[in-house]
């Protein structure tokens, strides 16, 4: 929320609006959780803040052979008429290996976008050589939806070939801060004039 307001000091006008799309009916009721978090967040927050968009769980669910699944998996919105629509993402940015491996082993969401230089900060990344990593390589692709996942009847058909991308490149870097952190500094990256990502060399800042 400050991200947002210090982009917004000299505006006089307006309000801050929440949209809230995502979850569903999982079995084990972790999209119900994380969306009673977040309700609960917004209503300590002394900002006046507006629900505007609201589908999530129930909202976002369907049923098929007594199993459910979202019926959106993922939204896009355009800053300059702030419409919201569906969309899908086949390029996920740039280090999708990386951001995912430190989820992977435990770490926390964090923002990596960076508004007011609109560059994208990726670590320092810090994390310990990841248990039984060539037992879980060798697990078929059902193994690991079933043991990897915490919603495997729901996951994209990319889940298990990204799970897979992400262990073996846990297995190439079991000590990041040696192999992709050596100097405790983030990895940058700024759009080119053609839209596409670029990593900036800290040497040239």
């Amino acid at each position: 929320m400050n991200a947002v307001k210090s982009l917004s000091d000299d505006t006089e006008c307006g309000r801050l609006e929440v949209h809230l799309v995502g979850g569903f009916k999982d079995d084990r009721q972790l999209s119900q959780k994380l969306t009673n978090q977040l309700l609960r967040a917004f209503d300590l927050l002394q900002d006046d803040v507006h629900l505007v968009t609201f589908c999530v769980t129930e909202l976002n669910d369907r049923e098929e052979k007594d199993n459910h699944f979202p019926i959106i998996y993922g939204i896009a919105v355009n800053v300059k008429t702030a419409e919201i629509f569906h969309a899908t993402f086949p390029d996920r940015g740039p280090d999708e290996d990386l951001r995912s491996a430190c989820i992977l082993t435990g770490a926390t969401m964090t923002n990596i976008y960076d508004a007011k230089t609109e560059q994208l900060h990726i670590g320092p990344f810090f994390w310990m050589p990841f248990p039984h990593v060539d037992f879980w390589l060798e697990q078929d692709d059902k193994q690991i939806l079933q043991n990897l996942s915490t919603s495997p009847l729901a996951e994209p058909p990319h889940f298990v070939s990204h799970i897979r991308s992400t262990l073996m490149f846990l297995k190439e870097h079991p000590f990041p801060d040696l192999s992709l952190f050596p100097n405790r500094k983030p990895r940058l990256y700024k759009k080119s004039e053609d839209g596409l990502w670029e990593r900036i060399c800290l040497e040239t800042m």
